[in-house]
């Protein structure tokens, strides 16, 4: 396994399905992020909201540890100086940038992000093959503080989408919250028509990777364009219109559903595949594996 302690930096000779990394974690939403308590006192958790994607951003910080070590989840170029502004007010200590997927209906903020504030490390799956400080799989654990993001390979809407589940085990948040990325969105899920998208494997990733998980456990998507905020596992196992029917009726209901062409698509995913920055094209990906 391989363990990452990145408060400082270091590599321990593990193997790659531990990975240690520190941030820390509260919620937001409003017209500009969301506010909400949480049963754990350690964990600072916002969501925060773009409006011309509807994409949701999340911050996490283990405000027990010292050093308030934080993570973001999704940030997006355009709000990236007030997901910024929102760190340093909280007095928090940014050290990963992450994507749960390659993007494409808005560029990521993780190269900008990177470009404003030194030490920060981007993360994205290996198998999206895009560039990233630290390429992770599935089984790895994501630290920020003492607390940890467990890595669940969920493909369908892309081949790299991954889910982030808060740890299980003493002084993790309770519930559990799941960051789907796409993969299951509330009452919906992310289409399959793309970026090697398979309503089959979506349909497999959902079951066995979400699914399984305790039914109180909070779901947080990548968007909404409802208004919804935020659902749970035993939600979306009963309500949601697509992931509830057998596999039959699934694969119909994405094949038959005639979405436009993404707007966005041939200007985000070129730029996301290399970090949200073109310029960063040249640079070589670091593994997390050594």
């Amino acid at each position: 396994m391989l363990r990452l302690s990145l408060l400082p930096f270091h590599r321990f000779p593990i193997s790659s399905h531990f990975l240690n990394l520190s941030p820390k974690s509260t919620m937001a939403v409003s017209a500009s992020y969301t506010t909400s308590s949480h049963s754990s006192s350690k964990l600072l958790f916002r969501q925060l909201f773009e409006k011309e994607s509807s994409t949701y951003t999340y911050l996490l910080a283990d405000v027990s540890h010292p050093d308030k070590p934080a993570l973001l989840i999704d940030p997006v170029d355009k709000t990236v100086e007030r997901d910024l502004s929102l760190v340093k007010e909280l007095g928090l200590k940014l050290v990963y940038a992450m994507n749960t997927h390659v993007h494409a209906d808005h560029v990521t903020g993780t190269g900008l992000i990177k470009s404003k504030l030194d030490g920060v490390k981007s993360v994205i799956s290996r198998a999206s093959k895009s560039k990233a400080d630290h390429l992770i799989e599935a089984g790895d654990k994501i630290y920020f503080g003492d607390m940890f993001l467990e890595v669940r390979a969920t493909p369908g809407h892309t081949l790299g989408c991954v889910t982030y589940v808060t740890g299980d085990g003493p002084n993790q948040p309770q519930p559990r919250m799941a960051f789907t990325g796409d993969a299951v969105l509330i009452r919906g899920c992310g289409r399959t028509d793309f970026q090697g998208g398979s309503s089959d494997q979506l349909y497999e990733s959902v079951h066995s990777q979400i699914f399984t998980l305790p039914k109180d456990t909070l779901i947080y998507p990548a968007h909404d364009y409802k208004g919804f905020t935020v659902s749970t596992v035993g939600e979306e196992m009963l309500y949601n219109p697509r992931l509830t029917k057998n596999k039959e009726g699934f694969e119909d209901i994405m094949k038959n559903l005639k979405l436009a062409y993404p707007k966005m698509i041939d200007i985000a995913v070129p730029a996301n595949m290399v970090c949200g920055l073109q310029d960063l094209s040249e640079r070589p990906a670091e593994s997390v594996s050594t």
